[in-house]
């Protein structure tokens, strides 16, 4: 077993490491949430419909599924691909608020050029690209999987498997880095083994 700071990393044979990147990688949850906050305002979306423990417990979960999943518990008629623009230009104005996880991107170095590593992040590509360049970790990673390359997100394992497909790594032998349950869910459906990264204490209520 290694530690770095709070993370536990089992011993093992892995031959490639997948991250999951919102809460795990980099701390941006308060950012996300603040920008589902505004988009869902745009579409006169009673605060009470997504508070932020719902928030935290859909995390990693593609943007437009959750919308969907809006629409059937509380009738609402609102357009998945609408509140998904809006909640990305949200969110793209709040990059600055993003920071490392510095305990899971030190232990992500210390693999360098020694195992294949990706990003496995049920956020789009286009905003999965700015959060890495806007803490200057893009060059880290051998490749990044987004909710764009897959058909199905979180909690299926569709993410996962692509992401072992584009290291050439057998699922089974890949360790996973993620803080969210459907991500949990989705890695261990894939066949990987999952390490939990703790939620950091400001997004603790």
């Amino acid at each position: 077993m290694k530690k770095f700071g709070e993370i536990e990393i089992p011993d093992g044979d892995y031959e490639a490491v997948i991250f999951d990147l919102d809460g795990t990688l980099v701390d941006s949850m308060p950012a996300h949430f603040e920008a589902w906050t505004e988009a869902l305002a745009q579409f006169n979306v009673p605060k009470d419909v997504f508070p932020e423990d719902v928030f935290y417990s859909m995390g990693g979960r593609p943007t437009q599924d959750i919308v969907a999943e809006l629409n059937g518990e509380f009738g609402l008629n609102i357009d998945p691909a609408d509140v998904a623009i809006a909640k990305r230009e949200a969110f793209l104005k709040a990059l600055h608020k993003v920071k490392i996880n510095e305990d899971v991107i030190r232990y992500a170095q210390s693999l360098r050029g020694k195992v294949p590593m990706a990003i496995a992040t049920g956020g789009t590509r286009v905003v999965a690209e700015k959060t890495l360049q806007a803490v200057s970790i893009s060059d880290l990673f051998d490749e990044v999987v987004t909710a764009n390359d897959v058909d199905c997100g979180k909690p299926a394992p569709d993410i996962f498997i692509e992401a072992a497909k584009r290291l050439e790594v057998d699922p089974r032998k890949c360790l996973v880095l993620e803080d969210a349950a459907p991500g949990i869910m989705a890695a261990q459906r894939a066949g990987m083994e999952v390490v939990t990264v703790p939620v950091p204490f400001h997004c603790v209520k």
